[in-house]
């Protein structure tokens, strides 16, 4: 079975290249608008890990990945950002989950890296 990944991108053409290189590398895809149609999705859809941006509306990537490891303490988090917190991945951290994050403009192949790393799947 292929691992699924949420992916939550408010920023239209970003989230079409992230959903069509994860597909292309085998993986399947959910992908939501905003933080809060991603916590929508991932109550009604199984999924192997999280890649969200932090700047969204309506719900942001800190408190997405907050919302979601309150029922999941170790679920993989991939955060991309072109705005990184003072204090880095710390400043992020809930849960006991692994968590990498990266910065925009993402470099393709280390996101791939990233995301089959977390996933624990070599496709």
């Amino acid at each position: 079975m292929r691992p699924t990944i949420l992916v939550a991108e408010d920023e239209g053409l970003a989230a079409m290249a992230i959903e069509d290189m994860l597909r292309d590398a085998g993986f399947e895809v959910l992908l939501a608008v905003d933080g809060q149609q991603a916590l929508e999705m991932a109550a009604e859809h199984p999924f192997d890990l999280l890649l969200t941006d932090l700047r969204m509306p309506r719900l942001s990537g800190n408190e997405l990945v907050r919302k979601l490891r309150e029922g999941r303490p170790g679920l993989p988090v991939v955060v991309m950002t072109g705005y990184a917190p003072p204090g880095g991945v710390g400043a992020l951290q809930s849960g006991y989950g692994p968590m990498v994050l990266l910065n925009k403009p993402l470099d393709p192949e280390e996101l791939l890296d990233n995301v089959r790393l977390l996933t624990g799947k070599r496709i």
